[in-house]
């Protein structure tokens, strides 16, 4: 079985594969304090909790943007898995070429989104994740990482209002009925989730016009990726699932 990993700011999510099964996910909150047997612990009783013991791992990927954690995390893995873990990283096989002047500094989590969503739509593919930052990548059709656009996710717009005004009080993240808010709370979810459907249809729209586009097919993935995709109708797929799918692609392709 294969453990796919994915570190994120907010949460790290998990799945394991039994050849193109995945068995997830399942998730805990990234956090920076904790030592290499807190996320063993952990992250044993969640295999457990899914009938997994850990012999039956004999191999984990990981994509991470969280650099503190790595050390810790990568410990765990030796630790309780046994299993000497790969990152995805510099030098690592994606069949993705990045046609960026730093390609080093793209972030693994979009090398692993754009894995697979050129391999499962083929090129030209735009990838929206809407993670902690919500983040627009256009793949070509040979499958070269084109352009990238990257803006706070809605989380990270929510934590600003209640956190920075006074008088906003934190909410539940939500479409409202109608964008004709009434009160505070709706007020504050209609112009959230409004905002991001309205950004979300303007950049689709523009990267399609300035890379001459029309036909572009556009995947979206990420926590709040399903409430935004069903209000979208310029987004053809919602799927839940892909990063940790392009974590296995990945792993193929190095070691399979």
């Amino acid at each position: 079985m294969l453990l796919v990993v994915d570190i994120g700011n907010t949460n790290i999510t998990m799945g394991v594969y039994e050849g193109e099964t995945l068995n997830g996910p399942f998730r805990m909150t990234t956090k920076t304090k904790r030592t290499s047997d807190e996320y063993g612990v952990l992250l044993l009783s969640m295999l457990s909790s899914r009938g997994i013991a850990p012999a039956q791992i004999h191999a984990v990927i990981i994509s991470s943007v969280v650099p503190a954690i790595m050390h810790s995390f990568h410990n765990a893995i030796r630790k309780y898995l046994h299993v000497e873990p790969i990152d995805v990283g510099p030098g690592t096989k994606s069949g993705i070429r990045i046609k960026m002047p730093n390609p080093r500094e793209l972030g693994a989590d979009r090398i692993t989104d754009a894995v697979a969503g050129y391999t499962l739509y083929g090129g030209p593919v735009l990838v929206i994740d809407f993670g902690t930052a919500t983040t627009y990548d256009l793949i070509g059709a040979d499958g070269s990482f084109e352009a990238g656009i990257t803006s706070p996710g809605i989380r990270i717009s929510a934590n600003a209002l209640w956190n920075e005004a006074a008088k906003l009080p934190e909410i539940e993240i939500k479409k409202p009925v109608s964008i004709l808010a009434k009160d505070t709370v709706t007020s504050m979810q209609a112009g959230l989730i409004y905002g991001a459907i309205g950004q979300t249809k303007y950049i689709i729209s523009q990267v399609k016009k300035e890379a001459g586009l029309d036909s572009l097919f556009v995947v979206a993935t990420g926590g709040l990726g399903k409430l935004i995709s069903e209000a979208v109708e310029e987004i053809d797929q919602y799927y839940a699932d892909l990063t940790l799918k392009g974590l296995r692609i990945i792993y193929e392709k190095n070691c399979g």
